[in-house]
């Protein structure tokens, strides 16, 4: 009887534990993964749509946030900031809006004092394709690319860029 307990006990254990998913990121995309191709509609009015796909061969830092998630918004301008500060030049910032109104991003970038040239406008929103393909959730996320489109990071901070680009 005794015997029985324990093996009872062992059998529930590893049931519940063969459900939990091992070694999966808690969403969005995975290191070493190409990141998706998309196109960059720019916020400033004279500058020309771009792929992401175009910026091959330099280092580049995906920011998408929203002017209504402050902790995704507060991420990026402090990406931007330490990009500008640090005088991080082999590093581009690809700052991504998901607001559903460009004026609203354009609004929040003059007020946080973005570079215009290196913000963009996804007017879907979280009902874009690039939402999807991103598999972004809430509060957004961050890639840093290599120079063939790599993801070598995910959801770095300002601190951490440096140690990335060494």
């Amino acid at each position: 009887m005794k015997n029985v307990k324990w093996l009872f006990v062992i059998f529930l254990f590893c049931s519940l534990t063969s459900f939990v998913e091992k070694d999966q990121p808690a969403g969005g995309l995975n290191l070493g993964a190409t990141a998706p191709d998309i196109h960059l509609q720019p916020m400033d009015a004279g500058q020309a749509a771009q792929t992401l796909s175009g910026k091959r061969g330099h280092r580049v830092l995906l920011s998408f946030w929203a002017s209504y998630d402050a902790a995704s918004r507060l991420r990026n301008a402090n990406l931007s900031y330490a990009i500008g500060q640090a005088g991080i030049e082999n590093v581009e910032l690809v700052s991504v809006s998901l607001d559903t109104y460009a004026s609203i991003g354009y609004e929040t970038v003059r007020m946080d004092q973005i570079a215009l040239r290196q913000c963009f406008v996804e007017l879907g929103g979280e009902k874009s394709d690039v939402f999807r393909h991103y598999e972004l959730e809430e509060g957004f996320s961050n890639y840093l690319l290599d120079e063939h489109g790599v993801i070598i990071a995910k959801d770095i901070s300002a601190d951490e860029i440096p140690a990335y680009l060494d």
